[in-house]
C-alpha cells in the first residue's frame, strides 16, 4: 500500500507527539544512570513499518529531541540520532511486511522482531555509544553500559508493544481478495 505524502506527514506529526508522550511520561527508570526502560520504541517500530524509513527516522528524531528538550538538560544528539536511525532501519528492513494489507502472521512476527532486534543493536550498541564518545567525550565503559541496558530494554518493549500494535492493526484491515464480487 502506497501512502500519500499528506498521510505520511500527518503520521510523522502524530507519531512524534505520541513518541514524546510515551518517552516522557511512560518511561520506567533503570538502575543505570540516565537510561530508562522506554515504551515508545514499539510505537516507533509500528509507525516505521506502516509509513517507511523516512517517517520512522523523523518520528524518532523529532520525538526524542522533544523528550530531551522537555527535561531541560538540552538535547543529547547522540541518542536522538540513534532513535532516528532505529526508525529508519526498521522502516527499511521490514518493508516486506504487509501489516496495512491485513497480513501479520507468525512468520511476519518473527520477521518484525528480527528486524527490530538488528536495528536496536545497531542504534544502541554502536551508534549512540560511539557518538557519545565522539561528540561528548563520555567514558566508553559508561556509554556502552547505557547502550547495553537501553538496547535490551528497548528490544523487549518493542517486541511486546510493537508486535501487539502490528497484530491489532492488521486485524482491522481487510485482507487482499476478501471483498470479491459474487454473481
Amino acid at each position: 500500500m502506497k501512502n500519500s505524502p499528506v498521510k505520511t506527514i500527518v503520521a510523522i506529526g502524530i507519531g512524534a507527539a505520541l513518541f514524546f508522550v510515551l518517552g516522557r511520561f511512560v518511561a520506567i527508570p533503570s538502575p543505570v544512570p540516565n537510561t530508562n526502560i522506554s515504551t515508545q520504541y514499539g510505537l516507533l517500530a509500528f509507525m516505521a513499518v506502516l509509513f517507511g524509513p523516512v517517517a520512522g527516522a523523523l518520528i524518532g528524531l523529532i520525538g526524542h529531541a522533544l523528550i530531551d528538550f522537555s527535561y531541560g538538560w538540552g538535547i543529547w544528539w547522540s541518542w536522538v540520532i540513534a532513535s532516528a536511525c532505529f526508525g529508519a532501519l526498521v522502516g527499511l528492513i521490514s518493508s516486506r511486511l504487509r501489516v496495512a494489507e491485513g497480513e501479520f502472521g507468525a512468520k511476519d512476527i518473527v520477521t518484525f522482531n528480527v528486524c527490530q532486534i538488528i536495528a536496536h543493536v545497531i542504534a544502541w550498541g554502536l551508534i549512540a555509544p560511539v557518538l557519545d564518545i565522539l561528540m561528548y567525550a563520555e567514558p566508553a565503559n559508561k556509554v556502552f553500559m547505557q547502550g547495553l541496558v537501553g538496547g535490551i530494554a528497548n528490544i523487549v518493549t518493542t517486541a511486546i508493544i510493537g508486535t501487539i500494535l502490528c497484530i491489532a492493526y492488521a486485524a482491522t484491515r481487510p485482507k487482499a481478495g476478501s471483498l470479491r464480487k459474487e454473481g
